[in-house]
């Protein structure tokens, strides 16, 4: 098990830096371009390595990293899929108890499914994200990033790739926002092509810890 869960890690951390870009070039290619305004679209710059704590993540949980289902660019936000972004972030925002990973596992950083209805900031994204792939929503447009806060501490949201730009569903503030009214700096998040690569998104100071908060 510890052979398979370093081979994992350097092929998510190698191919995150690799392949990501290529994953996006790709899909940019096979896809027209979104009709939203730029300032409503995050772009990627390059391949980047994933969190270490979404590598280990996915040495458990492999399934989850892994491509489901058509690529899909951006979903349209119609009145349903909005009351359902609205309803699966604002229930899972009062049905998690936030804690740092410190406090619930003496670890700086673990990512994990909230089982226990405990976690911080990457486990509320991975429920949010789960809720609404089992809702039917497409993965490919439901993006894990990374980004620092308004106090230059390392957090992660959901971001949902839409055609009214790309939103972002967070722990720390009840309305579903675009991205560039958040108030973050985005460093970086999912491919779009490979959920299991990872694209810069411009802030170059890459946070050591995701979630050292809550």
């Amino acid at each position: 098990m510890q052979h398979l869960r370093l081979i994992l890690t350097l092929g998510l951390l190698l191919g995150g830096a690799s392949g990501g870009a290529a994953s996006e070039s790709r899909q940019a290619v096979l896809h027209s371009p979104p009709s939203a305004g730029a300032a409503s679209r995050l772009s990627a710059t390059a391949g980047t390595s994933p969190p270490i704590g979404y590598v280990r993540f996915c040495s458990d949980n492999g399934a989850d990293c892994a491509a489901q289902g058509d690529m899909v660019f951006q979903v349209t936000l119609d009145a349903q899929h909005e009351a359902e972004l609205r309803e699966v972030n604002d229930r899972l925002n009062t049905a998690i108890e936030p804690v740092t990973d410190l406090e619930h596992f003496g670890e700086t950083e673990r990512w994990s499914y909230p089982a226990d209805g405990k976690g911080d900031c990457e486990d509320y994204v991975l429920a949010k994200r789960r809720a609404l792939v089992r809702l039917g929503w497409p993965a490919s447009v439901l993006l894990i990033t990374v980004v620092r806060d308004k106090d230059g501490d390392g957090h992660a949201v959901l971001t949902v790739v839409t055609d009214r730009g790309d939103l972002v569903l967070d722990n720390q503030a009840a309305p579903i926002l675009p991205w560039h009214e958040t108030g973050y700096r985005f460093v970086k998040r999912q491919s779009q092509g490979d959920p299991a690569l990872w694209v810069s998104l411009g802030e170059t100071r890459s946070p050591p810890v995701v979630g050292g908060g809550r």
